[in-house]
C-alpha cells in the first residue's frame, strides 16, 4: 500500500512589517533617528539600483574599438553599485526599516533618473553614466552629514566606504571620457 503526502503551503499569508514603516531597533537608535535615517537609506539604496541598471544594460550594448575594456569596466562598475546597494539595504533593516525592493517602488525613490531603453553611442552612455554618479555623490554625502548629525557613526562610515568606491568608479569614467586615445579616428568613410 502507498501512501502519498500531499504538501500544502499554506495560503494565509501574515505580513511582518509593512513597507515604508519603521520598527524599534536593536542598535538603540531612537525612532525618530532611525526613521530619518532609513529614508535616507532607501533614498541611496534606490538610487543605485537605477545606476545598476544604467550600467548594465551599457555593459549589455557598448560596441566599438574600445568595446571590451568599456565592457569589463562596466560589469566592475555595476558589482561595485550592487555590493553596496546590498550593505544600504541591510543597514536599513537593521535600523528596523524596510529597505526599498520593488523596482516600482525604487524609481518613485530615486533622486536620479534612468536614461530610457534608447542605444547612445559609447560616448554619451558614459557622460551619462558620469552625470549620475556626481549626482549620487552628492546625495550620498548629504546622507553621511545627515548620518553623523544624528550621532549613527556606523552608517556613517557604511556610507564613506560606500561614497569611496562611487569617487573611485567616477574617476574612472572621467579617464574614459578624455580626448587622448589610441583609436584613430576615419578622416572620410
Amino acid at each position: 500500500m502507498r501512501v502519498y503526502l500531499c504538501n500544502t503551503m499554506s495560503t494565509q499569508k501574515t505580513v511582518r512589517q509593512q513597507a515604508d514603516t519603521v520598527e524599534e531597533n536593536e542598535l538603540r537608535l531612537e525612532q525618530d533617528k532611525a526613521e530619518q535615517l532609513v529614508d535616507a537609506l532607501n533614498t541611496e539604496l534606490a538610487n543605485a539600483y537605477v545606476l545598476y541598471h544604467q550600467l548594465k544594460k551599457h555593459h549589455w550594448v557598448v560596441e566599438g574599438a574600445e568595446f571590451l575594456p568599456v565592457h569589463e569596466f562596466l560589469e566592475e562598475a555595476y558589482e561595485h553599485v550592487e555590493d553596496g546597494a546590498d550593505v544600504i539595504a541591510e543597514r536599513a533593516q537593521a535600523l528596523g526599516g524596510v529597505p526599498v525592493s520593488g523596482p516600482t517602488a525604487q524609481e518613485r525613490r530615486a533622486t536620479v533618473e534612468f536614461e530610457g531603453e534608447d542605444v547612445y553611442d559609447v560616448r554619451t552612455m558614459l557622460e551619462n553614466d558620469l552625470e549620475m554618479y556626481g549626482d549620487i555623490i552628492e546625495s550620498m554625502r548629504n546622507s553621511i552629514e545627515l548620518a553623523e548629525n544624528l550621532g549613527d557613526y556606523a552608517t556613517t562610515e557604511i556610507l564613506r566606504e560606500i561614497l569611496v568606491t562611487l569617487e573611485e568608479d567616477g574617476h574612472h569614467f572621467e579617464h574614459y571620457l578624455e580626448d587622448d586615445t589610441l583609436v584613430l579616428e576615419e578622416a572620410t568613410k
